[in-house]
């Protein structure tokens, strides 16, 4: 008599590529592998950046050189910077049209609109591109930052790495946001402000596996980064001190001040890159080269704006320079950044708006000092503060300004008047630009809203006015509890709107409100539980009515003619919903 075997149980092995895409643990090593790439692509950029401006200019950094001569074409004298950008520019202007359009200009917002819109694809051949015309940029006096190249060189690194495991876009999206935290942390010795850049500017929330897929990228980045390039604060500044508690009002107004300069600085980088659209009517593979006559033009008369300029900026905090030459350097730089960018080049906005933020902000702690000598700190206390200062009124990304100046500079001493300051200018930036910053106003330009909800987008250019509803029966402001308690039961929207006698609108009473009166025994009306909910007016925009809706304890709210202040209508999720998707027409 034969007997069978019982078969033999096979362990359960994951295939290697289904472990990547889908456990915590393969998001991290993948996250791991991304931040060592971007360590190294940072080295690389940067050996690009210092390799070119030595042969463009003979210097290490020739921002600080004072106009001086090239060493190696003496007889030219300080005229060889009317040919270094265009030479650069018959370069890098052919490269980026022929191969990678979305390599030109500074880098941030494409990498948004990537994440938003493209489910984070971005071709891998982006990454040499955007590294080559950078440099090339950077390194023969373009006046942009390296922070932009290096995001977008590391977010495509990301995406490259995703796309070829074959991750879900939700997955992509988080290796995205690792190549920009990986570019940011090796870039400027900066672990903390790499992953709150990435989640605060590029990912825009802050999940906790992405956030710990971010953190291990930035920090694997910066070990690469610190190996190479040390470990050493990127600003290299005497230790600074707040001397006395009444500072703190003038930080206040530093804030606004240096907050509104960031503010406008976006508008000229917009200005000029729309005038050199205007002018332009060549081919765009050669707009570099001619444009770079203008920008050369412009180094001879301000040396100081040759490049990213942190010497500069230096020497500016420490104390350098003079108050009217302060103001020349802060508009100059907009104006540089503005011209290189428009004219095709290819470079980031982060650095600049941290010089113009030096310089504004040691120009006031100047004229504060001068005022109260003996009660203010050192000029270059103020000029740390509006670097922070500057680039929350131009991103609106408070607390990557806070982190990514910490880190810079090593200086925790001033750690309490930054924040105040950082604060008051993002509130100054929204009350000057609305829902823009400097990184989203070039997408909303193409009609990309990336601050709303993907299901939304559509209905941006929608008013409440286009869907307004009749108004239900309002409360009269002496309504009795119980008589309320009826009447917002009948209405089936758990809230209603409360009227004086004269017919004015005095807010909205909820029928939770009501419910929890009513079980005290309070013997009272409706005028003593109206609240005022978020105001909606019939030229607000829908998804303003959506977010307003969302805050709101029902389902719906008064609408207000906002200049009378009496109630015209009601909206409600089921009229905004309506919206968005229409009933097909009848055939």
């Amino acid at each position: 008599m034969s007997t069978k075997r019982a078969p033999v149980p096979v362990p359960n092995r994951q295939p290697a590529g289904v472990w990547l895409r889908e456990s915590p643990t393969g998001l991290a090593v993948l996250a791991v592998a991304i931040g060592a790439g971007a360590g190294l692509g940072a080295v690389a950029f940067r050996w690009l950046i210092t390799t070119f401006t030595h042969l463009f200019s003979g210097h290490a950094d020739y921002s600080a050189s004072g106009g001086q001569a090239h060493p190696w074409f003496p007889a030219l004298g300080p005229w060889f910077l009317l040919i270094t950008p265009v030479l650069a520019g018959l370069i890098y202007g052919p490269l980026v049209h022929r191969f990678a359009p979305e390599a030109r200009g500074h880098g941030v917002p494409e990498v948004m609109y990537a994440v938003a819109e493209r489910g984070g694809r971005i071709p891998a051949h982006v990454t040499v591109v955007k590294a080559l015309a950078s440099a090339l940029t950077i390194g023969s006096g373009g006046s942009v930052g390296r922070e932009g190249p290096i995001v977008q060189i590391g977010s495509a690194l990301g995406s490259t790495f995703g796309r070829w495991f074959r991750l879900p876009e939700g997955r992509l999206r988080v290796l995205v946001a690792c190549g920009a935290a990986g570019g940011i942390a090796a870039t400027f010795n900066a672990p903390m402000a790499g992953p709150f850049f990435a989640m605060e500017l590029i990912l825009r929330n802050f999940a906790v596996e992405s956030f710990g897929a971010v953190v291990l990228s930035s920090v694997t980045a910066s070990v690469v980064g610190r190996a190479v390039f040390g470990d050493l604060a990127f600003l290299t500044l005497p230790p600074f001190t707040v001397r006395n508690p009444i500072e703190y009002p003038l930080f206040i107004v530093l804030g606004v001040v240096v907050g509104a300069c960031g503010v406008l600085f976006t508008k000229v980088l917009y200005r000029i890159e729309d005038a050199c659209d205007w002018l332009w009517r060549g081919p765009e593979w050669l707009r570099p080269a001619v444009g770079g006559v203008l920008l050369g033009g412009l180094l001879l008369v301000l040396p100081q704006m040759y490049g990213v300029g942190y010497p500069v900026l230096q020497n500016a905090v420490e104390g350098k320079y003079l108050f009217g030459f302060l103001l020349l350097l802060l508009f100059g730089k907009m104006f540089a950044t503005s011209l290189t960018i428009g004219i095709g080049g290819s470079g980031g906005v982060f650095a600049p708006s941290l010089f113009i933020g030096a310089m504004g902000g040691t120009a006031f702690g100047i004229a504060v000092h001068a005022w109260l000598p003996g009660m203010t700190a050192s000029p270059g206390v103020y000029g740390l503060i509006g670097m922070g200062a500057a680039f929350a009124g131009a991103a609106r990304a408070p607390i990557t300004a806070v982190i990514i100046l910490f880190e810079l500079t090593g200086q925790y001493t001033i750690i309490l008047p930054l924040m105040t300051a950082i604060v008051v200018a993002t509130l100054i930036s929204k009350a000057l630009l609305g829902e823009d910053t400097i990184y989203t106003l070039k997408l909303r330009r193409r009609g990309v809203h990336i601050e709303s909800r993907p299901e939304t987008r559509q209905l941006a250019g929608t008013k409440v006015a286009q869907v307004l509803e009749p108004l239900p029966g309002a409360l009269t402001e002496d309504t009795a509890l119980r008589p309320a308690a009826r009447a917002l039961a009948l209405s089936g929207h758990g809230i209603l709107p409360v009227v004086g006698a004269d017919g004015q609108y005095h807010g909205c009473v909820t029928a939770r409100a009501v419910a929890e009166a009513l079980t005290g025994e309070r013997e009272e009306t409706v005028r003593s539980l109206a609240e005022l909910p978020p105001l909606v007016t019939e030229e607000s925009r829908l998804t303003d009515a959506l977010d307003a809706l969302t805050q709101a304890p029902g389902t719906g709210l008064p609408v207000l003619d906002k200049e009378a202040g009496n109630l015209t209508g009601w909206i409600t999720h089921q009229a905004i919903l309506a919206a968005l998707h229409p009933p097909a027409e009848a055939h």
